[in-house]
């Protein structure tokens, strides 16, 4: 399956009690695949990963695959910042029948130099049976992958990706302009979707697409097929709501926005904890004016 287009950093959603909820991650799922979305990707940052058990993060996976069934690709998030652990993970998680990619993002805290870098993702692309992208996103890690480190790291077979969240977007469109014509870009950003792919890139790992799978699908897709008006129609729409997404830490809002339409029940785990009144207020009016919460009367 060819790697283009929408694909969903999914949420996890949790029941009451704190335990993985099950029904309702087959149920987001199903529910992203029969929406047209391009690809998933399960234990990624938006799905709370950090707070998994390591059994959990392989059920996440397993549902995902699951209930997928084949009908779009599925790459795994496999990310530590104990490279021995990372590269462990992406062993485990690319021998897994049904994943078809391996999302593994900067290390975070430790704060190595380029060349750390470079070596870290070398070790786990070696490990890897399944191809790698990478997850550059300095504002939660402290790291950068500078463009000639992204440079040596597209020369290693395996490594056929970055998804760019570095917030930089003259960076971005350098790493455009400068990696090889098969090495894949996506934004990390669903508001610079559009500039991504005007750029060079080939689609988006978003947040949004949780809540409109669907538009999102769209959007990226027009965008990426020459319909620019199209694409900026759906964009100007849904701005609000991804600009929203981001008003307290991810994937609070995502989680708020989803339990307002009825598909999760809306808990998290320490340390995350539910949004203050105040800013759910403005969440919620952004999805009744993007017309979430209609839909979701409606289904009713």
């Amino acid at each position: 399956m060819k790697l283009r287009g929408c694909g969903t950093a999914l949420v996890t959603p949790f029941k009451q009690d704190g335990s993985l909820d099950e029904p309702a991650v087959r149920e987001l799922v199903r529910w992203q695949v029969e929406s047209g979305i391009d690809f998933l990707v399960p234990c990624g940052t938006t799905g709370e990963t950090p707070t998994l058990t390591h059994e959990e993060w392989l059920r996440v996976i397993d549902l995902t695959i699951e209930t997928a069934g084949g009908r779009v690709p599925i790459m795994a998030g496999a990310t530590s910042n104990n490279t021995r652990e990372a590269v462990a993970k992406a062993k485990e998680a690319s021998s897994r029948s049904g994943v078809d990619y391996i999302l593994t993002a900067t290390p975070y805290y430790n704060k190595p130099t380029q060349e750390g870098v470079y070596q870290h993702f070398k070790a786990i692309a070696e490990a890897s049976t399944k191809p790698l992208v990478l997850y550059n996103i300095a504002g939660r890690t402290g790291t950068n992958i500078e463009t000639p480190t992204l440079l040596r790291l597209a020369e290693i077979p395996n490594i056929i990706a970055v998804k760019e969240a570095s917030g930089n977007i003259a960076q971005i469109a350098e790493v455009c302009a400068t990696v090889p014509e098969d090495f894949l870009v996506f934004s990390g950003d669903d508001a610079i979707t559009l500039a991504v792919i005007g750029l060079g890139g080939v689609g988006i790992i978003s947040v949004a697409s949780n809540e409109i799978p669907a538009e999102m699908s769209r959007m990226t897709g027009a965008a990426l097929s020459g319909k620019w008006d199209v694409a900026r129609l759906l964009f100007r729409k849904y701005l609000p709501l991804m600009q929203a997404n981001f008003i307290e830490s991810n994937p609070g809002p995502a989680k708020a926005v989803l339990a307002m339409m009825g598909r999760l029940e809306e808990n998290y785990r320490l340390p995350l904890v539910p949004m203050k009144k105040e800013t759910r207020a403005k969440l919620e009016k952004v999805a009744a004016e993007v017309g979430l919460l209609q839909q979701h009367a409606a289904v009713k």
